[in-house]
């Protein structure tokens, strides 16, 4: 407003604040359009304005920030440039953060031969810190969700219904039928229609995938594993003493099959674990073509397929099918748990062993003996009584906020950066400048009690030395936002 007018400024307290300004120069007016689009994204942000929601047309924002419906419509159209908006015709402006408003990190089609596994000490010190998934693991805050507490309640049932002298008997190998029974109604619904005695209970999905290598690997075979990929998956690898041979992975549309297949012509390879559904690190989801060439491999070389399945249930628009409904030769071993979509405290997985499955119910009593059958007999019930799918429903919508709020928090950092944007999962992956070196700023962000997740703890030959993981599962609170705003000092990206 040439005029004069309400405009806004940032103060040295970081707070947003409104000032009477006279006649602007064509500077001015310049600083004023950005200070409004740093406005909205501060909005976006903060979590004012939420994915699908509709901005404040251009008439109000002009009254209440006191500027021009050019300055106006300026932020608007670079901020829809940036992925952050969509105009829609006759409606007005809406949040988004389409694909467009991120770039995925490259990767690379070359193949090096398979190695032994040697996994970072880092990773222990992750662990040890209860940071996996989390900047600030020491901040816990805020109320139990519903579901957690209906689930609580059910386990409690359950524990009071024992009966007699049952706390003096072991469960069955497989796990409670019950149990076994509602995990095949869930996995029905995604094109696998797997009976009961398909399946074993496993104290959540590590323990599953620990059976599936053990049951279908001798020590010296290499294993195909994607990368960037779960670090999980190369503890295994290397206690077992397996080969690892690193397929490269798109962190969009997941596992490269042609270079897949050209390993497989090279080299030996037995078994191959691939998580088609939302993968760690980066999210990626596998579409139906590759996912089909991948069961025509495996039938081609004799191929074990290690299906990790974990993220699945996390995908905000749509729960994708397993991997296992494509299985007509019986080569896929299915593997999943409850701990990334209901609670990390909560160790039960099961897996599906196909023409394995009699060896894993072995390997099963030999590494566990049983599972609790007042924990499996509580979850049946929960699931039973619809618990589990409503708060999976509440979960989606959770989760789909919270990764908006870390994208739009990503993407107002002060240099560019390729980082997903993943439908599903719980983390993004991001690719910063070659020149930095996440390892050696990991010691300097503890310091400032921040812990990171360097990208090369998802490689067995130290790839990714300028990437980091960083999840959305948890609130991103004020607290949490500072702490990421910390990020680009310390990884000299200012």
């Amino acid at each position: 407003m040439r005029n004069g007018g309400y405009c806004i400024y940032y103060a040295d307290d970081g707070m947003v604040h409104t000032k009477f300004w006279g006649r602007l120069s064509l500077a001015e007016e310049t600083h004023r359009y950005q200070q409004l689009e740093q406005w909205i994204l501060q909005g976006i942000i903060d979590g004012r304005w939420k994915s699908g929601d509709r901005l404040p047309s251009i008439r109000e924002i002009c009254a209440q920030q006191g500027v021009s419906k050019a300055t106006v419509q300026h932020a608007l159209q670079r901020l829809e440039a940036q992925g952050f908006l969509e105009v829609r015709p006759k409606a007005g402006h809406f949040v988004t953060l389409a694909p467009k408003a991120t770039a995925p990190p490259r990767t690379t089609s070359r193949i090096e031969a398979p190695r032994p596994v040697n996994v970072s000490d880092l990773l222990l010190d992750i662990m040890d810190r209860n940071a996996a998934f989390d900047l600030l693991p020491k901040l816990h805050a805020g109320e139990l969700p519903p579901g957690i507490v209906s689930l609580n309640r059910a386990i409690g049932r359950a524990l009071r219904r024992q009966r007699g002298a049952d706390f003096q008997y072991y469960d069955k190998p497989a796990g409670d039928l019950k149990l076994r029974e509602q995990l095949g109604l869930l996995l029905a619904k995604r094109g696998w229609p797997v009976t009961p005695d398909e399946l074993c209970i496993t104290s959540g999905c590590q323990h599953a995938l620990f059976l599936a290598l053990m049951a279908c690997c001798q020590r010296g075979d290499v294993v195909a594993v994607e990368s960037p990929g779960f670090y999980g998956v190369l503890q295994l690898l290397e206690q077992l003493g397996l080969q690892v041979m690193e397929i490269p992975t798109s962190t969009a549309s997941g596992m490269d099959m042609d270079a897949l297949e050209e390993a497989l012509g090279r080299w030996n390879i037995q078994a191959c674990v691939v998580s088609p559904a939302f993968a760690t690190p980066g999210g990626a989801l596998m579409s139906e073509a590759p996912r089909r060439r991948l069961m025509a491999l495996a039938e081609k070389y004799d191929l074990a397929v290690i299906e990790d399945d974990i993220y699945a249930e996390s995908g905000f628009s749509r729960v994708p099918d397993t991997l296992k409904a494509l299985d007509e030769n019986n080569r896929v071993i299915h593997c999943s748990s409850f701990s990334k979509v209901l609670s990390r405290d909560l160790r039960l997985g099961w897996i599906s062993g196909a023409r394995w499955h009699q060896r894993i119910l072995h390997l099963k009593m030999v590494t566990q003996l049983a599972s609790s059958r007042y924990l499996q007999q509580g979850v049946a019930a929960y699931m039973e009584e619809g618990e589990l799918s409503a708060h999976l429903r509440r979960q989606r919508k959770v989760l789909s906020e919270q990764r908006d709020r870390l994208l739009a928090s990503l993407l107002a950092w002060p240099v560019s950066v390729r980082v997903t944007a993943p439908q599903g999962g719980l983390a993004v992956w991001l690719e910063l400048p070659a020149t930095v070196d996440t390892l050696a700023v990991y010691p300097k962000a503890l310091d400032a009690g921040v812990v990171i997740t360097p990208g090369p703890l998802f490689s067995a030959s130290g790839k990714y030395g300028n990437c980091l993981r960083i999840s959305f599962s948890h609130p991103w609170d004020e607290r949490r936002i500072r702490a990421l705003n910390q990020l680009p000092e310390l990884l000299y990206l200012t």
